[in-house]
């Protein structure tokens, strides 16, 4: 019994080593590849990015992360193609600083209602023309503040000549939203015709579209870019800042307007003879 209780002993003994050995000797079970973390380079904002700015080159850097190993079509891989295509779109929402950057929070210009969600809540957009000096040349960019000029001619036979001419501010600090099709600085805009001008998108509240709208039929709109350190308007309606006339740059038209008539001679005739002259 001893002898037989020993054998299994020492049977139970090699059995262990042996389960031991061969756990040791065996590989380690290999992970889903799925679940193996890879390191990508992702583009993530640069610093805290609110809802409804227009993407900028330098609100996203790339950081390389660990992310799982599938397809994620709405991470923004860092690629000069993606790169390009940030630049301009609107974040839908806030972003925080070193956040990932997802196709799915942002609104690319020329998608549908772009423009719809780049106005402020109450807003609207109105499209002016405005002649090639003012247009061209990129002097103004989408997110310029502006002011809107009117100048038109008074067609009066009986007005002085000084007061033939007016300008006025209509509109004070407005935002510009679009050059022709261009909506991001830096993009590709259509030229137009110089000779036909360029047309500008304005936004503006819902008072100072209907005043974009009369003065269309008024005569030429112009607009003048504004400081970027410029104080906000005293008025907040964009009401007209006072009226320039053309007196008040050219004082020549006043000096004319005021010289005496030339001198004249009125001749009576008294019969066949007599000839008087009134000279006044």
């Amino acid at each position: 019994m001893i002898r037989i209780f020993f054998f299994i002993l020492m049977a139970c003994g090699l059995a262990g080593f042996g389960s031991v050995a061969w756990i040791a000797t065996r590989p380690a079970k290999s992970r889903s590849v799925a679940e193996l973390p890879v390191r990508q380079v992702i583009l993530v904002a640069a610093h805290p990015i609110t809802a409804g700015a227009l993407l900028k080159p330098d609100d996203f850097v790339a950081r390389s992360v660990a992310i799982p190993n599938h397809k994620d079509d709405d991470l923004a891989l860092d690629t000069p193609e993606v790169r390009r295509s940030l630049v301009g779109a609107m974040a839908r929402r806030t972003l925080t600083a070193a956040e990932p950057i997802r196709t799915s929070d942002l609104i690319r210009p020329g998608e549908h209602g772009f423009l719809a969600a780049a106005l402020h809540p109450g807003m609207r957009a109105v499209t002016i023309t405005v002649d090639a000096a003012t247009g061209e040349g990129d002097l103004i960019s989408p997110g310029d503040r502006v002011d809107l000029i009117l100048t038109q001619s008074l067609a009066e036979p009986n007005v002085p000549a000084g007061r033939r001419v007016a300008a006025e501010t209509i509109l004070s600090d407005v935002r510009v939203l679009a050059i022709d099709q261009k909506i991001v600085v830096g993009a590709a805009a259509t030229r137009s015709d110089s000779r036909r001008g360029r047309t500008v998108t304005l936004e503006v509240t819902e008072e100072q579209a209907q005043r974009v709208s009369v003065a269309l039929q008024l005569g030429h709109l112009s607009l003048s870019v504004r400081s970027a350190a410029s104080l906000p308007p005293a008025s907040a309606s964009g009401a007209a800042n006072g009226t320039v006339w053309a007196l008040d740059v050219s004082p020549a038209l006043g000096a004319a307007g005021s010289a005496p008539p030339p001198n004249g001679t009125v001749r009576v005739f008294q019969g066949a003879a007599e000839v008087k002259e009134f000279k006044f």
